[in-house]
């Protein structure tokens, strides 16, 4: 039953791949693949962070550590799962430094991303976030780095990681912030 269902994930990611037909389509789907590179959203965390107010430094902690709790779950999973990525020219340097595509980080960052921004706000910027992050998720599939169950997967651990870490992280920072007697912004 396994093999059936991830002959139907290859088949569904296979038609789902735009990554090969040049045009319109294919370069908004690169652009949303890696709009959700965490290099990106670590530079500019730091920067909200050096030059935000102390809403915005609040905001730019949460999401950085968010970011980094995550990583650490999706690479534990990927390097026990070791499921190799579909095959593909694009994204070579994703295929090159991470070989595994489940779960996909991309998916799960995009909607942890999502989760902190709806339960941290601004408003405007969560409605931002929740319509990105399915959009990132499929641009990955589109791209051919990922099959439909490694986004699938990395949605639901985001999202899962989102909603832990609302409901830790202000108990944390302060308990933080008491250990090393400043404060972080």
């Amino acid at each position: 039953m396994l093999k059936q269902i991830l002959e139907l994930d290859t088949k569904l990611s296979e038609q789902l791949k735009v990554s090969e037909k040049p045009g319109l389509l294919r370069n908004i789907a690169a652009f949303l693949a890696h709009s959700g590179d965490s290099w990106f959203w670590g530079a500019g965390l730091i920067i909200l962070w050096l030059w935000g107010n102390s809403f915005w430094k609040e905001w730019a902690v949460v999401f950085f550590g968010g970011i980094g709790a995550l990583a650490t779950a999706v690479l534990v999973i990927k390097f026990t799962v070791k499921r190799r990525r579909p095959e593909g020219e694009w994204g070579l340097l994703y295929r090159s430094t991470d070989p595994h595509s489940f779960p996909s980080g991309h998916a799960a960052r995009a909607f942890l991303l999502a989760v902190l921004g709806l339960g941290l706000g601004p408003a405007w910027l969560a409605v931002i976030l929740a319509i990105w992050a399915p959009l990132v998720a499929l641009a990955r599939v589109s791209m051919g780095v990922h099959y439909l169950s490694d986004i699938i997967a990395g949605m639901l651990l985001g999202t899962l990681v989102g909603v832990v870490a609302l409901q830790v992280y202000a108990p944390l920072l302060n308990w933080i912030m008491s250990l090393v007697g400043i404060a972080l912004w």
